[in-house]
């Protein structure tokens, strides 16, 4: 069982999990311009739980060309950590949205692809509330 879920902060929506394209989190990029974009996220516990140490990091094949970073209080993010880094939300509660940003980038020396291959793995310790 998940205690914790990632949503798009434009909509609220549920990101889809693993394998599950229905509300995965998309982007288009030119590899020729070599383009990158973000884009805003939450975490948020299960009802009735809280995360501690929580951490998310991006894996798969080209996990090496997306970066996060914490939120810096509104439509802007922090400082990014390194291409392919995890980053640390700490501790995620039930009803307060943890925001942070995921950025990918395209890079000149691949061809283009429908790369389906990044998943945002979430770890913390769970506990009830």
């Amino acid at each position: 069982m998940a205690y914790i879920k990632i949503y798009k902060a434009s909509d609220n929506s549920e990101v889809s999990g693993s394998g599950v394209f229905t509300n995965s989190i998309d982007f288009t990029l030119r590899a020729d311009l070599e383009e990158d974009d973000e884009i805003r996220l939450y975490a948020l516990a299960d009802t009735g739980y809280v995360v501690t140490s929580t951490t998310v990091t991006p894996t798969g094949t080209s996990a090496a060309k997306w970066a996060l970073a914490p939120d810096a209080a509104g439509p802007a993010s922090g400082t990014y950590e390194a291409y392919g880094d995890p980053l640390s939300l700490g501790t995620v509660g039930d009803t307060t949205k943890v925001y942070f940003w995921a950025m990918a980038k395209a890079t000149s020396d691949e061809t283009p692809v429908n790369d389906t291959s990044v998943t945002l793995e979430v770890e913390g310790i769970a506990a009830a509330e």
